[in-house]
């Protein structure tokens, strides 16, 4: 499990405002399932999604997000990854490769989260936050994330990696608005899913 605790350059858990933050989130909860929950909830909550509102900066590592209080789908996992492993929660990064647009091609990835709960194990959760036709909680053992890909073309990744994809990491980091991010995303087409781990 030490991998999913791990601090990096982009899931910067030591960052002091983030293991504030962790421990005033945590403050109130007498379990570790529960602080995973609380953590969870901010982030979907708390941090607005970079296209849902059209915001700058483009946010990346765990504590410019906090900083910038947006990010796209990616950015947010990284920030709940690093929340819960301030706090000792293994956690992880998972991918989905959904229609853009839900009529085919173009295609991009989506990324969320996976925590290890003492009571079922891996459970995944996706922070990207709730908006018309998107409704993601946490209510385990049941999984309920943001999107339900279909097949063949749409895939659900069974991988929880301990860092984020260098593909998603690159374009965030290059990238320096909200929109030019929009016209980059990252695709994996599934022949390369398994060079990167994902299957």
């Amino acid at each position: 499990m030490q991998e999913y605790l791990n601090a990096s350059d982009v899931i910067d858990w030591q960052h002091s405002e983030i293991m504030q933050l962790a421990d005033q989130i945590a403050l109130s909860c007498e379990t570790s399932t529960a602080t995973a929950k609380a953590c969870f909830e901010w982030v979907r909550d708390n941090i607005y999604h970079s296209v849902d509102y059209q915001m700058n900066p483009v946010t990346c590592r765990a504590s410019d997000v906090l900083k910038y209080k947006t990010g796209y789908c990616f950015a947010k996992s990284h920030l709940l990854a690093a929340l819960l492993r301030a706090k000792q929660i293994p956690a992880g990064f998972c991918y989905q490769r959904l229609s853009f647009n839900h009529k085919g091609a173009p295609y991009t990835l989506h990324g969320f989260n996976a925590v290890y709960l003492p009571e079922i194990g891996w459970y995944r959760i996706d922070p990207r936050g709730n908006k018309a036709g998107v409704n993601a909680q946490f209510i385990p053992p049941q999984e309920q994330l943001a999107y339900q890909p279909e097949p063949p073309e749409e895939v659900d990744f069974s991988a929880i990696l301990a860092e984020p994809l260098s593909i998603v990491v690159d374009i965030l980091q290059n990238q320096t608005t909200w929109s030019s991010v929009l016209r980059d995303l990252p695709d994996m087409p599934l022949e390369a899913a398994k060079d990167y781990g994902l299957v």
